[in-house]
């Protein structure tokens, strides 16, 4: 859960990171569900770091690359759920170029999802230096 990578979220915030973090919810084939937005994981997060989490309204595409810019030092933004798109489970490369242009460093905090193939896991890593 969002306690478990809460210290690796402050560290990277003490550290002046610009943070973005991505995440999935439920299992719904690529489809959009709206009860499985991330919006009230962002405002919890935000409540338990004490700080604001900007909340994206995708994981991809012009929108969120601006986002991403917009970010300042010590500043946090949630993408929205990956599993909206359905190239996320596939491992879809272009997918997982999309997501990886929006960082420098890749760090993988889930441990329990790393064994998964999917773009934003094995995909990323692949195309960033990554750290566990």
């Amino acid at each position: 859960g969002v306690r478990a990578v809460l210290p690796t979220i402050r560290y990277l915030i003490d550290m002046k990171a610009r943070v973005i973090l991505c995440s999935h919810l439920g299992r719904h084939e690529g489809k959009v569900v709206d009860e499985l937005r991330l919006a009230p994981v962002a405002r919890r997060l935000s409540e338990i770091l004490g700080s604001p989490v900007e909340m994206a309204m995708d994981c991809i595409g012009t929108q969120v690359e601006e986002a991403v810019g917009r970010l300042k030092e010590g500043e946090v933004l949630l993408l929205e759920n990956l599993r909206f798109h359905p190239e996320e489970e596939k491992n879809d490369p272009g997918f997982a170029q999309a997501l990886a242009r929006l960082a420098d460093i890749y760090v993988n905090d889930a441990f329990g999802t790393a064994h998964r193939i999917h773009a934003s896991t094995v995909g990323v890593a692949a195309l960033l230096p990554a750290v566990a």
